[in-house]
This record gives structure tokens, sequence and C-alpha cells, in this order.
């Protein structure tokens, strides 16, 4: 059976990401590690680190993208909850033989060559899941 390592990241979906810093800079104190444009996802995304994991705050760059479409009818919050896997792909098929429900049949790759899907919150009690494989 696949198992979880840990927890990777928590995303928080923003209007703006400079002034969402003020509060995850300024005022708790966090170190931003880089500001990176995501074009595959249509976003850009603050990277802060903290014990292992990150907290990573998500804009939209274009209003047609999923996370402009969330961000329209949900607000600013947190987006999803990143959870560490070895093997993306073993764990999408141990899933489906339990009927949970995917929004991503097959793991996705991203620029850096790290692996991913995500589970849909109707079989998480909510919570929009993703699953990440390091490269």
């Amino acid at each position: 059976m696949v198992a979880v390592n840990k927890i990777n990241h928590i995303a928080v979906v923003v209007n703006d990401i400079e002034k969402s810093l003020a509060f995850w800079q300024d005022a708790l104190g966090m170190e931003l590690h880089e500001v990176r444009d995501v074009p595959a996802e249509a976003s850009r995304v603050a990277f802060l680190p903290l014990a292992g994991a990150e907290i990573e705050l998500v804009q939209p760059t274009s209003e047609e993208s999923g996370i402009a479409k969330y961000l329209a009818k949900r607000g600013p919050g947190m987006h999803h909850l990143c959870l560490e896997v070895d093997d993306v792909a073993a764990m999408l098929a141990q899933l489906k033989t339990k009927n949970i429900r995917l929004i991503n049949d097959e793991p996705r790759s991203g620029a850096d060559g790290r692996k991913y899907a995500f589970i849909h919150p109707e079989s998480t009690g909510g919570v929009l899941v993703e699953l990440y494989q390091l490269a």
C-alpha cells in the first residue's frame, strides 16, 4: 500500500501576493523564498518555507484559470492541502480501487519534474487535496 509521507504545502488563494505578504512576512515574520510564475496553472506563487513544508500564496494570472474561477466563487482563503507521496501513479490507482473521485486520473508533470494530481473535495470531506511526488 502506498503511503503519505508528509504535508508538502498548504496553498492559499489570494487576490494580490504583495498585499498578502504584508501579513505573512511583516506580521508573522515568515521568510519569502521566492515568487514564481507557473504558466501551466495560469498562476503566480509565493513560497514561504516553514518547518519542512511551505505556505504557498497563489494568485491567478488569467481570468480563465481554475484559480481565478475558484477565487471569484469562494473568495480568498485556503485552496488546497498538498500531501507528499513516493509514487503518485500508484496512489491514484489505490484511490481508484476505493472509488475516490479524482480530478486527475493520471499524474501531471510540473516544469520542475515533480508529478502531481488532485483529489476532488467531494471525496475528502470538502478539502481539495493535491498529491505530490518529488522528482
